[in-house]
């Protein structure tokens, strides 16, 4: 199984990986670590998978696996009465926070101090409407105390969008604008630069120590899946925790 550590300066407590799509049981198209149950995949496919990572990565307890519906909604997974969310938050140690994601951006948050986690699936609408600000906000301390990293995300090369997508982040901050790249006057077609949009929102917010960006989820097909590049396909997971 290949997972991705982030290359972050975090807490010796803290432990955060995303996996990839390698690794698993799961037949085409879902080939093979595919984490998601609501993608038509065989269901005790996924439940194998998912007791793979837990065993694999050695993680405390089984995760709560949230009902994302590209909302702004987070939970805290020490008092919760349901699990339709993009983001969860905890301040209870060995409690796993994970979202799952195929070209939407999984950002990963831990306190400086490390007795603070949270994971968030920011797609580009739950990224404009304000999931980020909303996960930040369930935070004890500072948000200048906070650390963010990007996992793997569609990259700014290949997330084409329209000029109503450009209009609805820069109605929230102009300076948006910077993270859109014009490639077709007519049809008014953009290509988006998510990370740069969550990076803009979290240093408006104060917090100023954020990593990763690096990968392509539509580019990089050995290591992930794309929702963007094969439409029926699984789901990667990050999380966070702890100890």
């Amino acid at each position: 199984m290949k997972v991705i550590s982030p290359t972050w300066p975090a807490p010796h407590n803290i432990r955060a990986l995303t996996t990839t799509r390698q690794g698993g049981v799961s037949q085409v198209p879902f080939s093979s670590l595919n984490l998601g149950s609501h993608v038509g995949d065989n269901i005790h496919h996924v439940i194998a998978n998912r007791q793979r990572v837990v065993c694999a990565n050695h993680l405390p307890k089984d995760p709560l696996w949230l009902n994302q519906t590209h909302s702004t909604k987070v939970i805290n997974l020490s008092d919760y009465d349901s699990t339709d969310a993009d983001a969860s938050y905890v301040n209870q140690a060995m409690t796993v926070s994970v979202v799952l994601t195929a070209d939407c951006l999984p950002v990963l948050f831990c306190s400086l101090s490390g007795d603070e986690v949270a994971s968030a699936h920011a797609g580009w609408r739950g990224l404009c409407d304000g999931i980020l600000e909303n996960t930040v906000n369930h935070f004890q301390c500072a948000p200048s105390q906070i650390m963010a990293w990007f996992g793997p995300a569609i990259g700014p090369q290949k997330f084409e969008v329209g000029a109503e997508v450009k209009a609805q982040f820069e109605a929230h901050d102009c300076n948006a604008s910077l993270a859109f790249d014009l490639i077709d006057c007519k049809s008014q077609k953009y290509l988006a630069d998510l990370y740069l949009l969550a990076r803009q929102r979290l240093q408006k917010l104060g917090i100023t120590q954020i990593y990763g960006g690096e990968y392509c989820t539509y580019s990089q097909t050995d290591l992930f899946y794309s929702y963007r590049r094969e439409k029926q396909t699984g789901r990667m997971a990050s999380m966070i925790w702890f100890e």
